[in-house]
């Protein structure tokens, strides 16, 4: 089993969407039962809330399903129990870096790194304060770097069929 973490700050708006995506895109390829996927926030502003309904609102018009998902903190033991850690931005990326132990480094990515179609973006923005088009840009910038991704680890692991 892999297993692929996603985070940011409150894991109620970008680190659940590319969960949902995420799960989805694993799951269309037939790669669902080899890959488990998780989301957590750096804080702990919102534990045990949905997503954002933004969030939720633009998951859905685009086919996903974010209706389980529960906002969590990141903790220590992530680092065992995940081969990838994806940070949604360099501030997370940072405090992720600043606590996460030297065998596991190799680990924590920045999730954009696996863009293809949005090179120029290193981050994925945090549409909190923003309106719909701000929800509507980070779910395109998750599903293309989410692509990237599965193809990375179908790559790497080269157990799953695309």
């Amino acid at each position: 089993m892999i297993k692929v973490l996603f985070v940011c700050m409150g894991n109620i708006c970008r680190s659940p969407t590319a969960e949902a995506v995420f799960r989805h895109q694993a799951e269309t390829s037939e790669a669902g039962n080899l890959i488990f996927v998780d989301s957590a926030g750096t804080h702990s502003y919102h534990i045990g809330e949905p997503p954002d309904e933004r969030a939720q609102k633009i998951a859905k018009q685009h086919g996903y399903d974010m209706k389980n998902i529960r906002a969590r903190q990141f903790k220590s033991k992530d680092f065992n129990t995940f081969q990838y850690i994806l940070a949604m931005d360099k501030h997370n990326f940072t405090m992720l870096n600043n606590i996460c132990p030297p065998q596991h480094s190799h680990k924590l990515e920045m999730f954009m790194q696996h863009s293809t179609n949005f090179t120029k973006y290193k981050e994925v923005p945090d549409p909190y304060f923003g309106g719909h088009k701000g929800f509507e840009k980070v779910l395109k910038l998750i599903e293309d770097a989410s692509a990237g991704l599965l193809q990375k680890i179908n790559t790497t692991h080269n157990k799953i069929n695309l």
